[in-house]
């Protein structure tokens, strides 16, 4: 019963967060070049830590995507916008995880006929990063 209700929840989140897709505030002309795949907008290297921010496909509920790595160890993930619950899993379960593991258990993992799902293009973004 709780799993239901789990799953319940998570679906009711991401079909909220699918209907904000409407409220979108970005630059018509930025929609256009990322209509089909991510941006990095953020690639930067303090005292040996990573600091990567991306947008990702429009195909996508989530608006950006910001990631922490050091020594090829994933230390955070952040997701702005999307399904709450799942970005917030995502990141937990990836946490202190090597890059290629993680870039190898995202990658290809779709959201309906998406084509690509917010897991997905973090591993697409993770693996431009040269990981």
């Amino acid at each position: 019963m709780k799993r239901t209700i789990i799953a319940l929840a998570l679906s009711l989140s991401c079909f909220a967060a699918m209907a904000q897709e409407n409220t979108d505030t970005r630059p018509s002309q930025q929609k256009e070049i990322m209509a089909e795949d991510y941006q990095i907008v953020k690639d930067e290297i303090v005292d040996g830590v990573r600091y990567v921010s991306a947008i990702p496909s429009q195909k996508v509920c989530s608006r950006q995507i910001d990631i922490v790595i050091s020594d090829g160890i994933v230390r955070s993930v952040t997701y702005t916008r999307g399904c709450e619950g799942n970005a917030k899993g995502i990141g937990a379960l990836i946490k202190g995880m090597p890059v290629n593991e993680a870039i190898s258990r995202l990658e290809g993992i779709t959201c309906g006929k998406r084509g690509t799902s917010c897991p997905d293009q973090l591993a697409r973004v993770l693996k431009a990063l040269g990981y």
